[in-house]
């Protein structure tokens, strides 16, 4: 059952309960699309974030995947207040490895990776007015994107992430998530989010209007182990967050991104702090401004 207003839920898609889940109601009228003037929705404090949501589970047709689970999930929020007429701009987020999605949507000082700026991040982007979709990887967000994993890094359109994201892409254009705009997207995640956020401008061009990129690099890179290729012509302006201490994905592959998409035109930024592998205290603010002028 959908429990939005103005949507139905087809077969792929069903609404899941939990104590996080809230009903939101939609409405169209003829305001442009804006901040959300009732701030995020979300309660938050100086240690503490909680932003409702709700989690619909997708089946985008994974088959004999053996202990893979053909049945993923995504949670959705919306502002409060009333959608514009064209439905709320996206924002996917896209989670690390094995550190679950739900994570954009709770967040405590003290958890690791800088779990609390993550959900700031969200709670930013639900005040500036987008609508935030994070979808969960593999075993119920257990596992990693597709996008660096061999075969898929080389043949992606086989792989169930793809399907997911082509799923995905259907149910916003249908309006089976709620008020969303198809044709108003970005995208952005961390570490291996951060790659399958480089796959959205390499696998979907025209999609998304603009991107952030967090202790990543280009799609198919992992790591030390990284190749930047020729770049698409219409690649979207890129927002680069990373930590100056990353041992784990080191700086100058993204820097080297960078360069890239600076050295065709395409228009970015590089913001980095005294970090290691984590969230940047600066990426709540740095990600919402970025997708508000570049959207």
């Amino acid at each position: 059952m959908c429990l939005l207003a103005g949507c139905t839920t087809p077969a792929s898609l069903s609404w899941l309960g939990g104590d996080d889940a809230t009903t939101v109601v939609s409405a169209t009228d003829d305001e442009p699309v804006e901040p959300a003037p009732e701030g995020s929705g979300c309660d938050t404090t100086a240690t503490t974030v909680r932003c409702p949501y709700q989690t619909f589970a997708v089946d985008p047709g994974e088959l004999d995947l053996g202990p893979f689970d053909a049945r993923r999930k995504v949670h959705v929020a919306v502002p409060p207040g009333t959608a514009p007429d064209a439905g709320w701009p996206v924002a996917f987020l896209f989670q690390g490895s094995f550190f679950t999605a739900e994570l954009f949507f709770r967040g405590d000082e003290g958890q690791p990776f800088g779990g609390l700026y993550q959900a700031q991040v969200t709670d930013a982007l639900l005040a500036a007015g987008f609508a935030v979709v994070a979808p969960e990887t593999h075993l119920g967000g257990n596992t990693f994107w597709d996008t660096n994993v061999v075969p898929y890094s080389l043949a992606w359109t086989t792989s169930p992430d793809h399907r997911l994201m082509l799923t995905l892409f259907d149910a916003i254009a249908a309006g089976d998530l709620g008020p969303l705009d198809p044709d108003r997207m970005v995208a952005a995640g961390i570490s291996s989010g951060g790659y399958m956020t480089s796959r959205m401008a390499v696998a979907y061009p025209g999609r998304f209007r603009a991107l952030a990129i967090h202790s990543a690099a280009y799609a198919t890179c992992s790591g030390l182990l990284c190749v930047i290729p020729d770049l698409p012509a219409n690649h979207p302006p890129t927002l680069f967050l990373h930590g100056t201490n990353d041992v784990v994905v080191p700086m100058r592959t993204a820097l080297a991104y960078e360069s890239a998409l600076t050295d065709q035109g395409t228009p970015t930024d590089f913001v980095q702090e005294a970090e290691g592998h984590a969230w940047l205290p600066a990426a709540p603010e740095a990600i919402a401004e970025w997708f508000t002028t570049t959207h």
